[in-house]
């Protein structure tokens, strides 16, 4: 049987499943990545969402539990509409292990209400040394989050893999003026370069292991990406 999580590096597992709201026409954007990454006594996980067919998902989710020894489970959300599989993630562990959710304050109306909820703040504390980053002006409510431990960048939907690179995405209603791009979102993306990391981690698209800064430093050097350019 083919495993549903993959391990990227000794720390760093990406399962995949397809989008539960959004349906564009390129197929390889329904599908959403997801990741779990072990931080000592702590399982990470970044935008989780269990797949259609969930069983052998959560019975290898299990299995990493066990096999980490972790003693918490934190699940960190990069946007609001990512919190996906949250509420179920909370649910199946909270009454073996300390399961806690961060994520942006808008992030609550997404969960049932006995899943409490942590706001993130960037620069404020996160378990297993995270650190989470505001980007845009005005600033958005996607938050990429630094795991130190893992030496990983992880992205909601601001930055993504597009044809073995990284992009920044330009969704629709997003503004397209070039000169809002270039003065107002891209200096708030560059400050991140100055972070200590070698892997990015996508929702959509592949991630980059190795030599991350130098990929996110060429994506933002390119034009933005979109939908329409794909």
């Amino acid at each position: 049987m083919v495993a549903v999580l993959e391990r990227l590096t000794p720390d760093i597992h990406r399962w995949t499943a397809r989008h539960p709201e959004w349906h564009p026409r390129y197929e390889w954007a329904q599908e959403v990545a997801c990741f779990a990454v072990e931080a000592g006594d702590t399982l990470v996980l970044v935008d989780p969402q269990a797949p259609a067919e969930a069983e052998p998902f959560w019975a290898e989710l299990d299995r990493l539990v066990e096999a980490s020894g972790a003693a918490r489970i934190a699940v960190l959300i990069t946007i609001h509409y990512h919190a996906r599989s949250t509420t179920d993630v909370h649910r199946r562990y909270r009454d073996r292990l300390d399961v806690s959710v961060h994520g942006h304050p808008t992030v609550r109306e997404r969960l049932a209400r006995d899943v409490p909820l942590e706001s993130i703040e960037p620069g404020g504390p996160l378990p297993a040394g995270a650190e989470a980053f505001a980007i845009g002006s005005p600033r958005r409510r996607e938050m990429p989050i630094l795991l130190p431990s893992a030496a990983a960048l992880c992205f909601g939907d601001a930055v993504v893999g597009v044809g073995g690179e990284l992009r920044v995405w330009q969704q629709s209603g997003t503004s397209t003026r070039r000169d809002w791009h270039e003065r107002r979102f891209l200096p708030t993306l560059r400050a991140l370069l100055d972070l200590d990391f070698e892997n990015v981690l996508v929702t959509h698209g592949p991630p980059v292991l190795g030599n991350g800064r130098e990929a996110l430093r060429r994506g933002l050097d390119a034009p933005p990406w979109s939908m329409r350019s794909a």
